[in-house]
């Protein structure tokens, strides 16, 4: 989820979920040994319960910044060992740590030792084309050893030659049945599923193998789905939030982000989904994208966006009863 789930777009899934664990896009030790710490930690306290994962491969500078992330108020620390990218792996971190399971078990300790929240790995179930489950079996088995009690797994193997990182979450065939595997062989470890899933009747069918499902792509690109989360997954008896809810209270919060400084078009690029699969989706989509308006820096672009949303739905709803009626 790196460049998409910043803190403005946590605070956007927030209003579509209040328990749902929120994750933040991998941010690199160096980013926050050498850079500007705020910049990259500060979150909104609704924004919680939310993890910070890191990328990096120096135990030393992975427990600096676990301390870093825990002094910021976060949740959890998780490292990444499942990002394929090419200058991730320039780096000597994400999937290609998955060859090196003592290293990042050192990483893990390292972090334990200097942090008091849980301290989580999210990895794939193996590099380039050897689909191997002894493979994911031993990377889970060393840092299990090493006290890691958490695994976030997604569920495909990472080429880190000749794949694209788009490609590399879409080409690599699924294998499900390795993840559920890894829970029924270490049942004391909590196993969360990752890959592919898209749908309600998918993320329950996987809960009846594993502890949790994250979600990637789908609540990106359909982020009402969330809206569904609490009532399904914890037993919330709290009204589903409208599209119109969340996008006023997202004015409300861009009104402030922006009075600090920070360009509307930040925020509303992460909220471009919200009418996905609705009428007037495609309307929608332009407001938000249209250089012209975004230019402005006006938050009430985003309430005009949904009247005219709104307006759209109602034509089209307007129209099916007309023609139930003529028939």
């Amino acid at each position: 989820m790196m460049d998409w789930s910043d803190r403005h777009c946590r605070y956007f899934f927030r209003q579509l979920t209040r328990h749902a664990r929120l994750y933040t896009e991998m941010i690199t030790t160096g980013a926050l040994i050498h850079g500007d710490v705020p910049r990259h930690l500060r979150f909104h306290p609704d924004e919680e319960p939310v993890a910070l994962q890191l990328g990096g491969s120096e135990p030393e500078d992975l427990a600096k910044c676990a301390r870093l992330g825990e002094q910021w108020g976060y949740d959890e620390i998780n490292i990444n060992c499942g990002c394929p990218s090419e200058r991730v792996q320039r780096g000597a971190f994400g999937a290609c740590l998955m060859a090196e399971p003592v290293l990042v078990a050192d990483c893990v300790k390292a972090m334990q030792d200097a942090v008091s929240i849980p301290v989580t790995v999210k990895h794939r179930l193996g590099i380039d084309r050897m689909e191997d489950y002894d493979f994911a079996r031993g990377f889970v088995e060393t840092l299990a050893r090493a006290g890691c009690t958490i695994f976030i797994v997604h569920a495909r193997n990472a080429w880190l030659q000749g794949l694209s990182p788009k490609d590399n979450r879409e080409v690599p065939p699924l294998r499900y049945a390795d993840v559920h595997r890894l829970k029924r062989e270490f049942p004391e470890l909590t196993i969360v599923i990752n890959g592919g899933l898209a749908d309600w009747a998918g993320v329950e069918q996987e809960l009846e193998c594993v502890d949790g499902v994250m979600l990637g792509r789908v609540a990106y690109h359909d982020p009402y789905v969330l809206a569904q989360a609490d009532a399904r997954l914890y037993a919330s008896t709290a009204p589903a939030p409208t599209r119109r809810a969340v996008v006023e209270a997202m004015v409300a919060y861009a009104r402030a982000e922006v009075a600090q400084g920070s360009p509307v078009r930040t925020i509303a690029r992460h909220m471009i989904g919200l009418y996905h699969g609705q009428p007037g989706a495609r309307g929608w989509r332009r407001r938000l994208s249209d250089p012209a308006v975004l230019a402005q820096n006006r938050p009430e672009m985003l309430l005009e966006a949904m009247e005219a949303a709104e307006d759209a739905r109602r034509v089209v709803e307007s129209t099916a009863v007309e023609t139930r009626a003529a028939a």
